[in-house]
């Protein structure tokens, strides 16, 4: 197979290289851009802030392996082209002879640079005129969306302030985001507003800047995407700051206060918990299976959790190798097994054909993915947050002692409207009181309010509280109780703690700012583990909210 890495070609003309060189340009070309989107056709397939990958040396061929909540595709990369910051990758599609071009782009922006400068240049004209005509009593001062990164202030955000009184005594800083960002830049604005905020009370900020009382936060979002920074600032401490939202129609340039009172929560129903002794009896047979495929004196490393009551997952420090599921047989009323291996596209069933080929991968994975493992290993690297939410699950007793191991739910689904939800790691205290923790392996500015979004749909699942037929006959109980989790437990009616798991040097300096500025009824604490934690879960340090 005939394989290339290239430049320009006004550069560097064509050179063949060898599969494991296409690993490695792919792998530094995701690292120094962690934003990055892979575009095919001009559409955004995946988003690798959220989405997930895998590089892998299989038969002599480079293959790329990527997966999110909504799709995954797996391709052998026969050719990488670096072109004007942008890497495309030639590819194959298994039973696929003709070529398919993957991009590769910094950001899943698609504008030019020039269109995009343009496009936010002229959101800040327009954000001045209209905050001018919307507050008369108000003066704007010091707009601009010049990139800060000593103090994480990116580009898509416009920000400055309004100043009122003779010499600008009162003062609110402003901050706000055009309607052409993506969705996820527009639902991270309140973390800079909130960043933006405290900045301007803790620096001098333009011409009398002594003077200036910053007493608030006003932040501009486009209409008809407000819902999930309203829920957001509903839960900030309103005696900390006063804060505003306001949706602006930039067609009319109409500016409308959006009541934070009023916001309310997405509609949000508990999928009911299942039997997992009785999910793990009847996988039995098949774990016993995939056990015996696992390199000799390995089998303690696995672990087998439970995913439904028909499907049990076998996983390696957080990574799933393979599934048992319970199918509805055609033939009978009786259910028949499969056994999987793999993930996504490459997900394979196991039988005697594919046994030696599930071995041989094993072997693969179990030497890769261990403490000892070396970084740059896509094996060792792959879902490194799920990694250490094993290592949360496993040594919970050690870290943190006062919550109950024997109720640990991970990723508990829950419905909201036009989407499926996960809570992460739930769990309850020695009290009966809900806790939800937010495990992060990887610095991430927005891990604050993140949190929030898990403990806003936990709180209000708690809170709904009703009377039913059954065994609650008469008592109103919510929906955790009613869906069957945390049995035999009186779950105490207190909000739910939230609790914010990072190795140490990981925890970005944005973090605390924003902490500070949540509700009092937002209990958060965060702990910080050593940076070794694949070899050992340590607590370095723990911050809790001031009281």
């Amino acid at each position: 197979m005939n394989t290339q890495v290239s430049r320009d070609s006004s550069s560097q003309s064509p050179v063949n290289v060898s599969p494991e060189t296409l690993v490695e340009v792919v792998e530094s070309y995701l690292t120094a851009h962690p934003a990055a989107a892979v575009l095919e056709d001009g559409s955004v397939l995946f988003d690798m802030r959220a989405a997930r990958y895998s590089l892998t040396l299989a038969h002599g061929r480079c293959l790329l392996q990527l997966w999110s909540e909504e799709r995954n595709l797996v391709r052998t990369i026969v050719e990488a082209q670096l072109r004007s910051g942008c890497l495309r990758l030639m590819t194959r599609r298994m039973g696929v002879t003709k070529p398919l071009a993957l991009e590769l782009v910094p950001n899943s922006d698609r504008r030019t640079p020039t269109a995009r400068d343009l496009a936010r240049r002229q959101y800040l004209r327009l954000l001045e005129r209209v905050l001018t005509r919307q507050f008369p009593d108000w003066k704007t001062d010091g707009f601009r969306s010049a990139a800060d990164l000593e103090h994480s202030f990116g580009p898509a955000y416009a920000r400055g302030q309004l100043l009122r009184g003779g010499h600008g005594l009162a003062a609110e800083a402003v901050i706000g985001v055009g309607s052409e960002e993506s969705a996820a830049t527009v639902d991270g604005v309140l973390t800079l507003g909130l960043l933006w905020l405290d900045y301007c009370r803790g620096h001098a900020v333009g011409k009398s800047a002594r003077n200036r009382h910053y007493g608030g936060l006003r932040v501009i979002v486009p209409a008809g995407m407000t819902q999930t920074t309203a829920e957001r600032m509903a839960r900030l401490n309103r005696n900390a700051a006063s804060f505003q939202l306001f949706a602006l129609d930039e067609r009319s340039e109409e500016l409308t206060e959006i009541d934070l009172d009023d916001s309310g929560n997405s509609a949000s129903r508990l999928l009911h918990a299942f039997d997992v002794e009785a999910a793990l009896e009847r996988a039995q047979p098949g774990i016993e299976r995939v056990l015996t495929l696992v390199p000799e004196q390995a089998a303690g490393r696995v672990e087998v959790r439970a995913r439904s009551a028909t499907e049990v997952g076998l996983m390696l420090h957080g990574l799933e190798f393979a599934r048992v599921r319970q199918l509805a047989s055609s033939q009978s009323f009786a259910r028949q097994e499969e056994i999987t291996f793999g993930a996504g596209a490459n997900e394979t069933p196991l039988n005697e054909e594919s046994e030696a080929l599930c071995r041989t991968l094993l072997e693969r994975l179990f030497q890769s993915r261990q403490a000892e493992g070396t970084r740059n290993d896509p094996l060792f690297r792959l879902q490194s947050e799920r990694w250490l939410e094993s290592q949360i699950r496993t040594r919970l007793p050690e870290i943190l002692p006062t919550l109950r191991t024997e109720f640990l739910y991970t990723q508990v689904p829950a419905m909201a409207t036009g989407d499926r939800g996960m809570l992460d790691l739930l769990t309850v205290d020695r009290d009966g009181r809900l806790v939800i923790l937010e495990v992060k392996a990887e610095e991430d500015m927005h891990l604050p309010l993140q949190g929030l979004d898990y403990w806003i749909r936990v709180r209000a699942l708690h809170a709904d509280r009703r009377a039913e037929a059954g065994r609650f006959a008469g008592e109103a109980v919510g929906a955790f109780t009613r869906n069957g989790y945390f049995s035999g437990v009186s779950l105490s009616p207190d909000p739910p703690k939230l609790l914010f798991v990072a190795p140490a040097l990981r925890v970005h300096p944005a973090n605390e700012t924003v902490l500070k500025y949540l509700a009092p009824a937002v209990d958060w604490e965060l702990l910080a583990v050593g940076e070794e934690w694949r070899r050992e879960l340590k607590t370095v340090f723990r911050k809790r909210r001031e009281r």
